[in-house]
């Protein structure tokens, strides 16, 4: 379990951050009146922003690899 947090720590935390961030944008920007799809519920939003927060977690270890840095 280690050695796949150690090699894929970029993707957990960007999640991470991607969750944070889609609730922080729901909470103080969202569309209250319930007609934004994606920002009139905290959970779609969260949803979203944690999917955005792997796919760039995603890029950042493709670029790792190509790169040569296996930490």
């Amino acid at each position: 379990m280690v050695p796949f947090l150690k090699k894929h720590w970029y993707i957990l935390v960007l999640t991470i951050a991607g969750i944070t961030a889609g609730y922080l944008y729901w909470r103080f920007i969202g569309c209250t009146k319930g007609s934004c799809p994606i920002t009139s519920h905290w959970h779609t939003s969260s949803i979203v922003g944690g999917i955005l927060g792997y796919l760039s977690g995603s890029i950042i270890s493709d670029f790792r690899k190509k790169a040569g840095d296996n930490r």
